[in-house]
């Protein structure tokens, strides 16, 4: 199952066991609620990474414990916004776990959660 939230504070028990799409950035706290959600994979926005990368962090947290995860290009998608990242969003980053999953940069939004909900 694939579900969307503009932003990872939004997330309920229906987002539970979900590949979730937000618009929220790929940080360590987005990376906290969406790990504290439950949900199986996530896809984050890479909201121009940020200093130190401090906007992608949440990507290895999540890899830390086993949960894929990607961030979207800021350029490809409007941030806050996951129905636009699903529909123009293209991966800037990904980790271990989504690699593994076929993930890579590049890829479109939509075909890399499929990709994800099938695996």
């Amino acid at each position: 199952m694939i579900t969307f939230a503009d932003s990872v504070t939004a997330l309920d028990a229906g987002h539970a066991g979900a590949v979730l799409i937000t618009g929220s950035h790929a940080g360590a706290v987005a990376a906290w609620y969406a790990a504290q959600g439950g949900v199986r994979a996530a896809i984050f926005n890479d909201a121009g990474s940020g200093l130190d990368d401090a906007g992608v962090a949440g990507l290895i947290l999540l890899e830390r414990i086993a949960m894929a995860a990607a961030a979207v290009a800021h350029t490809s998608a409007r941030i806050g916004d996951a129905r636009s990242m699903w529909a123009t969003g293209t991966l800037s980053r990904v980790n271990a776990a989504a690699a593994a999953k076929a993930l890579s940069t590049g890829m479109r939004v939509a075909e890399a959660a499929r990709a994800l909900a099938r695996r």
